[in-house]
């Protein structure tokens, strides 16, 4: 058998399989892609059912619509991430507090000491201060805020 005939052999069913071997694949190796040619592989065979192609026509409809379905998932994918770039520090709340000065409850001794932030006690580090001193939040180092008296 040649591969002039096994393409000849390529029906609507054989695109839907094809699609959906894509789709899984996509499920398996996530990256955005396959699915979106596994789409076109989709519709070239419901396009293939509707109308009677030959299978050169079939690898070009395939072609194109997988082209047209890459730059339409590109562009779904820009707009799902402006989504999360509108919330930058989501999970990263210590990272939100640089820049931010807080007013010392207890003293800070022997550079360790805590600030309260809303509901929560942070720990920080940084030069000895009084309570009631202002620090400002200069970096974040895991769980703890360095600070510096201003």
């Amino acid at each position: 058998m040649t591969m002039v005939d096994i393409l000849a052999s390529l029906g609507p069913w054989n695109w839907i399989i094809i699609g959906a071997v894509l789709m899984a694949l996509e499920l398996a190796a996530p990256g955005a892609f396959m699915i979106w040619l596994g789409i076109a592989a989709v519709a070239t065979g419901l396009l293939a059912f509707a109308i009677d192609l030959s299978w050169p026509t079939e690898l070009l409809v395939f072609a194109v619509l997988g082209l047209v379905s890459a730059l339409v998932g590109r562009r779904v994918n820009a707009r799902f991430s402006e989504r999360n770039d509108a919330a930058p520090f989501l999970n990263r709340r210590a990272e939100a507090l640089v820049g931010r000065t807080f007013t010392l409850e207890a003293p800070i001794v022997a550079g360790n000491g805590r600030v309260r932030i809303d509901d929560s006690i942070w720990r920080i580090r940084g030069s000895d201060a009084a309570a009631g001193a202002k620090v400002k939040v200069t970096a974040v180092e895991g769980a703890t805020l360095l600070v510096e008296v201003t």
